[in-house]
């Protein structure tokens, strides 16, 4: 990969206009102006300082899990950002990017946006369900609460489309475990049809994929930040989140006020390096559910836990169970029970689906499951596998040496042998091997000279970002780590005082907190 380099001339701006106008071609919009802000590129001065029209959310939010999260709510507002498709082609076409607002509830440093990884995961749910905590906190009178939805995803406009929910069904259903050299060579076909899916279905086709990875989000958040009014960006990313906010500080390092970083993408691991890895996490979590597991009643889970695992979901090979017109596939349980291993808070309900499955039924799994896709009850999936897919496609590197396929593949098995199928370690190329747009994301270590120090959380026990990426970030990025120990994936925000106390301080006032900081 070569990284793309662009020259950006920069506008210094000393102050910014602010005009709140009450819209009147359309009821219940309120047309807002406050940027630009801060550092402008040259050619994108309409969009760093665009009026925004801010209003009722509920047309923003068209699956079963947006409606939960903020489609009712009468005390967030919406609006849609315009950003051009290619920033290299600021006077070509334009797509939105969809943002949800809490706003503040007294003299506001600024406004703090979030994002909850994934990628593919959407901002705005995540910002609303963060509210009832956000709002326990300081940090609800001095930031707006701001979530979006990256471009492609969710309620921005147009959104990445692959396959329809029943083809999404059937592909759940078809487990593509065969490593026989024709199983291979099947699901490597269906590997490139998919592909050719996602451009026929995606508006603007090939030209959208090619401009949907990290390295434009960031350029999007910087035109978001500077709309909103703010010279510096204060920000929190979750998971792939903190890859977000790490390339943003590479790309903007002038424009960092404070950024939370919690549960790191390792910047120093190769893509078969960190499968492996995460395959240790999980493995590590699963271990953790089975000593919970063992003292309740009933835990299904007796003698040689991986192998009891394997003995209850590996049947699901051959014989899906029923479910109300659906079935349980292999494939699905194993979701559920990685679904399950981000938080302890699932552990029960795995148990119970596992407990349903030793007599032969699949319901709470499948759930659990169709939580992970994001599928709601009238079978209608959100964006997230497929913005995943397409993300994943540009930001990080091709793998087709099969070799080095079939390796990682032999060690993933190794690391987490409760996920083991009992196949044969194979190596098909993925979606990525036949992908119609070019890798976009830099490599090497990150390098983002001249921020001030940020704020890395990393959990010891985190199944999905194992600690040691925390710690690998923070060393590369020269800023503090605060260490959570527990079994979790992610943790400001959700009720730990030690961490949510450290983290509010340090967005509100940028102190720090003090270099080898623990809370448990």
């Amino acid at each position: 990969m070569v990284r793309l380099l662009s020259v950006l001339l920069v506008i210094p701006l000393l102050a910014s206009c602010t005009s709140i106008i009450e819209g009147t071609a359309k009821p219940g919009v309120t047309f807002e102006k406050v940027g630009p802000a801060g550092v402008v590129p040259a050619g994108l001065e309409e969009f760093y300082g665009q009026q925004l029209a801010w209003e009722n959310c509920e047309p923003y939010a068209t699956t079963g899990s947006s409606r939960d999260a903020y489609g009712k709510r009468r005390d967030v507002e919406c609006t849609r950002l315009r950003v051009p498709l290619d920033y290299s082609k600021p006077t070509g076409d334009t797509i939105t990017i969809g943002v949800l607002r809490y706003k503040a509830t007294g003299q506001k440093i600024g406004s703090l946006l979030t994002n909850p990884g994934g990628p593919g995961a959407s901002g705005m749910a995540s910002a609303a369900g963060m509210i009832p905590a956000y709002r326990k906190t300081d940090l609800a009178a001095k930031f707006d609460l701001i979530g979006f939805d990256p471009r492609g995803i969710g309620a921005s406009e147009p959104a990445v489309s692959c396959l329809t929910g029943p083809e999404r069904d059937a592909e759940r259903l078809d487990l593509d475990i065969d490593t026989s050299p024709a199983g291979i060579a099947q699901t490597e076909q269906e590997n490139r049809t998919y592909a050719e899916k996602c451009a026929a279905g995606t508006k603007f086709g090939a030209a959208m994929l090619a401009n949907l990875g990290t390295r434009d989000v960031v350029k999007d958040m910087d035109v978001l930040r500077s709309a909103l009014g703010d010279a510096k960006l204060s920000y929190v990313g979750y998971s792939y989140g903190t890859r977000i906010g790490t390339e943003y500080a590479e790309t903007f390092p002038q424009n960092v006020r404070a950024l939370i970083l919690d549960g790191a993408v390792d910047p120093t691991q190769d893509q078969l390096a960190s499968l492996v890895a995460q395959a240790a996490g999980f493995q590590k979590a699963f271990d953790e559910f089975v000593k919970w597991c063992r003292e309740k009643k009933e835990c299904p889970l007796g003698g040689d836990a991986n192998l009891s695992f394997r003995q209850l979901t590996t049947p699901l090979i051959q014989q899906p169970v029923d479910v109300g017109g659906r079935k349980l596939s292999y494939n699905d349980a194993i979701t559920a029970a990685i679904q399950a291993m981000y938080s302890e808070q699932l552990w029960p309900v795995l148990l119970n689906g596992l407990q349903e499955l030793t007599s032969g039924k699949g319901t709470t799994l499948l759930r659990l499951a169709d939580a992970y896709f994001d599928r709601d009850e009238q079978g209608k999936y959100s964006t997230i596998t497929d913005a995943f897919n397409a993300v994943h496609c540009v930001d990080d590197a091709r793998l087709t040496d099969k070799n080095a396929l079939l390796e990682t593949q032999k060690k993933y098995k190794e690391a987490a042998p409760f996920l083991d199928d009992g196949n044969p370690a194979g190596a098909a190329l993925d979606s990525c091997a036949f992908w119609p747009a070019p890798v976009t994301a830099p490599t090497g270590p990150p390098k983002a000279e001249g921020i001030p120090p940020l704020l890395v959380i990393s959990t010891t026990g985190d199944p999905a970002t194992p600690y040691e990426a925390g710690v690998n970030l923070a060393k590369a990025l020269n800023s503090r780590l605060l260490t959570y120990e527990g079994v979790q994936h992610t943790v400001f925000l959700q009720g730990d005082q030690c961490v949510d106390g450290a983290g509010v301080r340090y967005l509100i006032d940028q102190t720090l907190p003090a270099d080898g900081t623990r809370c448990a």
